[in-house]
Parts: C-alpha cells; sequence; structure tokens
C-alpha cells in the first residue's frame, strides 16, 4: 500500500480524519505522540524557515527538502503538503508534485489563488479565472501516480463559491477545499454542492472560520480537518513566556518541575523516538 492509498483509506473511514500543522521538525516530533496524521502548513513553513508572513515567499526545493526530513522521521504518519499555487507555474507545479510523491508525501493541496497570494483567511485574496486553475489542476492530476489531490478554492464572492466548488468536485481530485468558510451554514451548503466527494475543513486559531469540534465536523459530512498552526502558535506563546521569565529572574534558569517539566533529558528522550521509529519502519506505506 501507498502512502496515498493509505491516506485516501483513512479519508473514507467514517468520522473526521484530523492532520495537525507542523512548521518543523521538533513541532512534527510532539504532534507525532497525539496525531497519526501531519500536515505542512504553508503558514507555518513560511514562518519557522523564513520568518516571513505566508504571502508567496515559500522556494518548492525548501519544502520538498522539509518533507523529506519528515518522511525520514515519520515513515508511519500521513504527509498532507500545502504547495499553494503550485508555485505559479503549472511546470513547477508538477514537477513538485513528482518529487513529492518520489519522497513519500501522502498528499497535496493546490489552490485557486493568483499573485500576490494570501493566508487563506486573510483578506484581499484574488482568484484566477476558472479554467485556468482547472487547466493547472489537471495536469497535477495527470502527474501524480497515487498521490492524494486536494483542490482548494479561496474564492469569497457566494455565488463563485458554489460555483467553483461544485466544478472542483467534478474533477478527478480526490478532496475539495473551501478555505476561509465563515459559518456552519456554509459548510452545509458547499457539502450539498460538491456530492459525494471529500471534503476537508481548514481551522486556524483566530481565523474567519467556526471552532468545530471533530464529532460536530463530523455531524456536518466534513472527511479531512487541518489544523494548520497549534503548534506554531502555541510556541510563540511558551517561547514568549519562557523568555519574559528568564529576564525576569535576571538570567536564572528556573528549575525543571518534577511533572511536566522540559530538560536534557525529556527533550533527548523525544528525539529518540524518531531514532526508533527509523530502525523499525519496516511496516510503513511505500511511496510510488
Amino acid at each position: 500500500m501507498t502512502y496515498g492509498s493509505t491516506l485516501r483509506h483513512r479519508i473514507a473511514a467514517p468520522g473526521t480524519t484530523p492532520l495537525i500543522g507542523v512548521h518543523d521538525m521538533y513541532s512534527a516530533s510532539l504532534a507525532a505522540r497525539h496525531y497519526d496524521g501531519m500536515f505542512v502548513s504553508g503558514f507555518g513553513f513560511a514562518a519557522s524557515h523564513y520568518g516571513l508572513p505566508d504571502i508567496g515567499f515559500l522556494a518548492w526545493p525548501d519544502m520538498v527538502a522539509f518533507v523529506q526530513r519528515l518522511r525520514g522521521a515519520f515513515p508511519r504518519h500521513d504527509l498532507l503538503v500545502d504547495i499553494d499555487d503550485g508555485y505559479v507555474d503549472t511546470e513547477v507545479a508538477c514537477h513538485v508534485v513528482e518529487n513529492l510523491e518520489r519522497i513519500g508525501a501522502s498528499g497535496v493541496i493546490l489552490e485557486d489563488q493568483k499573485r500576490p497570494r494570501r493566508c487563506g483567511h486573510a483578506d484581499g485574496k484574488q482568484v484566477l479565472p476558472l479554467e485556468e486553475y482547472l487547466d493547472k489542476l489537471a495536469a497535477v492530476l495527470a502527474t501524480r501516480r497515487d498521490l492524494v489531490v486536494v483542490a482548494r478554492t479561496d474564492a469569497t464572492e457566494e455565488e463563485d463559491i458554489l460555483l467553483r466548488a461544485k466544478s472542483l468536485a467534478a474533477t478527478a481530485a480526490d478532496v475539495v477545499l473551501v478555505d476561509g468558510v465563515r459559518s456552519v451554514e456554509w459548510i452545509r451548503r458547499i457539502r450539498d454542492v460538491v456530492g459525494d466527494k471529500p471534503v476537508l475543513f481548514n481551522q486556524i486559531a483566530g481565523g474567519k472560520s467556526p471552532r468545530l469540534s471533530l464529532s460536530e465536523l463530523s455531524e456536518l459530512g466534513v472527511d479531512m480537518a487541518i489544523y494548520s498552526t497549534p503548534c506554531l502558535f502555541a510556541a510563540h506563546r511558551a517561547i514568549d513566556a519562557a523568555l519574559t521569565e528568564l529576564k525576569a529572574a535576571d538570567g536564572r534558569l528556573a528549575p525543571v518541575a518534577e511533572e511536566g517539566g522540559v530538560g536534557v533529558a525529556e527533550s533527548t528522550a523525544l528525539l529518540e523516538r524518531n531514532l526508533a521509529r527509523l530502525r523499525d519502519d519496516g511496516g510503513a506505506p511505500t511511496a510510488c
């Protein structure tokens, strides 16, 4: 069984399949303790790798290299990768998809935004003409072998949202994502218009979409949920708090608490789990 078919099987299972956004190897090491699926978020990677906002700065070789490191450390986890607009050019998009499938990605998300692009929950998004996006999507679908492809629209006008969602559902894409959905009612409308095609929902703290549990999403007929930035935002909060405390203590480190504290031993133990996975990956899915 390939990585793509493994993810496709999990999407088809009852309930909503969660994938947790990771931005570096350390956050992935923590996410792997709690969830079976990871989402390589463009927002998180732009922030972590470049220290820049999610407005189109990503270079595809950097993303591919990161996914390759993830797959090496996590041979059994689902890895869904955000490839934004396919890095503008259709040929580049296809080349990236070939590379990602070769190194063991489970799936990709391809959006219909045009440059300058924005985070899916930001204002000012613009979309490509529908036919132009469908041509790019068709090329990516023709390139992949078994990789899961999520077709994403960032349309914001109500009529256009429904038109594009229905059009994406009519393609050979595996899943449809309408990003920045603003209400439960709109989730229902999108679910209805795409028919039997699986639906993905994107949750991001402070974003435009409602905060919903996996049980609530399952009741709404949502098949997958990506959580783009919980690790990144938690790290932001925790690092800032720790350095504030260190400064207030005149540079004296706080003691490692007996329960729940993190020091050298706890960190090393976390990372040693990655070595153990590498030694025992014989049952992992395979790339095409």
